[in-house]
């Protein structure tokens, strides 16, 4: 007789165009691993463009694509109907580029998010530190106070110097400002938990590599994939995964289990 698991199984991965990754061993990969919860960003794509929902029949489907037609946007696929799902912050000024969604279940709220990259020339950067993150975060601790929450997504920021290859050579560089791990560092303030460091706080694990100079190949890489998670969940979170292995962009998904 099968035994009824009691964990829910979360991934998250910025496939870096849905319709290319596609073609690099997708479905295969959603088989073997067979998530109660698919998280994805920057999709580049519509939900129709896609045609996931004909490929992976035993998933329900949201999608949150940006304006801009080729650009960002996040999915939702999830083996559980929500309660409800939410499109972006209700903040006009952050919610045209798709990178918010929002899912409520009845033990948590699961928010999938692709945080604005601040550019190579930090032209970005104002606009990421001084209203996206203090938005982002006010918009998930309002969302706490009815429900614990988990939220996940390509954050664009290395927490610490453990979470790149090259610390000193990037500092100051977009991804590694004081400024936007100041901002990560406001999450946990705000009492939100780095679920990979609750059970590994070695070096050496990244989650997104240059695609220039074999980078993947010699991981000299990035870890800029999260889940974060109410302290409220922590009893509940069996573990946390930075699953390398897995190819067809230039980040690698990332995953926990949760009790339920």
């Amino acid at each position: 007789m099968a035994v009824k698991k009691d964990y829910r199984k979360f991934i998250s991965w910025n496939v870096n165009g849905i319709r290319a990754v596609l073609k690099k061993g997708f479905l295969e990969f959603v088989g073997s691993q067979a998530p109660d919860f698919l998280c994805l960003q920057e999709v580049k794509a519509t939900r129709d463009q896609a045609g996931l929902d004909m490929l992976l029949p035993d998933y329900q489907h949201y999608w949150n694509p940006a304006e801009k037609k080729g650009y960002a946007g996040v999915a939702l696929l999830s083996k559980i109907k929500p309660i409800s799902v939410a499109f972006g912050m209700g903040i006009e000024k952050h919610d045209k580029e798709g990178r918010v969604l929002t899912a409520e279940y009845d033990p948590f709220y699961l928010v999938n998010v692709y945080t604005p990259n601040s550019k190579r020339g930090l032209e970005r950067l104002p606009y990421r530190y001084r209203e996206w993150d203090t938005d982002f975060l006010a918009y998930v601790k309002k969302l706490e106070k009815k429900k614990p929450v988990v939220f996940c997504g390509d954050l664009n920021v290395a927490h610490c110097e453990l979470d790149l290859a090259n610390p000193q050579s990037n500092c100051g560089n977009h991804g590694f400002t004081d400024e936007e791990r100041d901002g990560f560092e406001n999450i946990l303030k705000a009492g939100f938990i780095d679920s990979f460091r609750e059970f590994c706080q070695d070096g050496g694990h990244y989650t997104w590599w240059s695609p220039m100079s074999r980078a993947r190949e010699r991981n000299i890489g990035w870890r800029i994939d999260y889940f974060c998670l109410s302290k409220a969940l922590r009893p509940q979170l069996q573990d946390a995964a930075i699953l390398s292995q897995v190819m067809g962009s230039d980040h690698c998904p990332v995953s926990i289990h949760l009790s339920c």
